[in-house]
């Protein structure tokens, strides 16, 4: 692997609850190669979705640093941040709450193009049906309100979306959890194929072990705020560390596949 993307350093954030603090990152620290995915795995409510947010600037730490292509990420502002935003996306499980409910789906996808000028006007158009037959949706979906899709097509809107600015580090919060068997296969080959091609990397957040495995170079555990164990990811899976991954695989029948190498 190369020298880190993303280098993250002790990130703390809490919130109240129930008129108490409760320690939503309680000093993660993680590093992140080009060309690299790093899967997150816990259960439900142990913090991954506030670090996936964290890292992306939507919530913002209490302390700790953050080095993003060698910048102090944490202290861009202004133009600087909204340029550098296009190099690290996000796609939420949800995806819906982060369109324009009035948007087409090829609108989605040509706003993202248009605000970071990566292809010109011209061939705009034609980048759209490329993104959109690269994530398995026909073509006639370009007209179509987003509201009008499914929730399974909306996600890989999400993904084309995301996709489309060139990004370096993809940040992926449960985004397959919601598609069916077959179209997850494809979005996983998809997201392998762009990463042997482009040198992205990956967080893939998710609950479900035999994704992160498929498409895995290392593993972090999670629990309370913590990272409480991480290796490559056919170590970390064949002998777990910490009770909660013990317990994340009892909770499945069997994990079938090779780690992604």
């Amino acid at each position: 692997m190369s020298e880190p993307l993303l280098i993250a350093r002790d990130l703390r954030r809490s919130f109240a609850s129930g008129g108490r603090h409760v320690a939503a990152l309680d000093g993660v620290s993680l590093t992140i190669a080009s060309g690299e995915t790093l899967g997150l795995v816990g259960v439900s409510g142990c913090g991954k979705s506030t670090l996936a947010r964290v890292l992306t600037r939507l919530v913002t730490p209490e302390s700790g640093d953050i080095t993003f292509m060698g910048n102090d990420w944490l202290a861009l502002g202004g133009g600087r941040l909204r340029a550098a935003r296009r190099h690290m996306q996000m796609v939420f499980q949800d995806p819906l709450a982060a369109f324009n409910p009035r948007a087409t789906v090829g609108g989605v996808i040509a706003d993202a193009l248009r605000i970071h000028a990566v292809v010109p006007g011209a061939t705009r158009a034609a980048e759209v049906a490329r993104l959109i037959d690269r994530v398995g949706l026909p073509s006639d979906l370009v007209r179509r309100s987003i509201r009008d899709i499914s929730g399974g097509q909306r996600q890989r809107v999400a993904i084309a979306r995301a996709v489309a600015v060139r990004p370096r580090l993809i940040i992926l919060d449960e985004a397959v959890s919601a598609l069916d068997v077959s179209v997850r296969g494809r979005i996983l080959e998809l997201l392998i194929d762009l990463q042997r091609e482009t040198g992205v990397g990956y967080l893939f957040v998710s609950h479900d072990l035999a994704v992160v495995r498929a498409v895995s170079h290392r593993i972090a555990v999670m629990d309370a705020g913590r990272i409480v164990e991480e290796g490559l990811a056919a170590g970390v899976l064949a002998a777990p560390a910490s009770d909660v991954l013990v317990r994340l695989i009892g909770a499945v029948p069997r994990l079938k596949g090779k780690p992604h190498a």
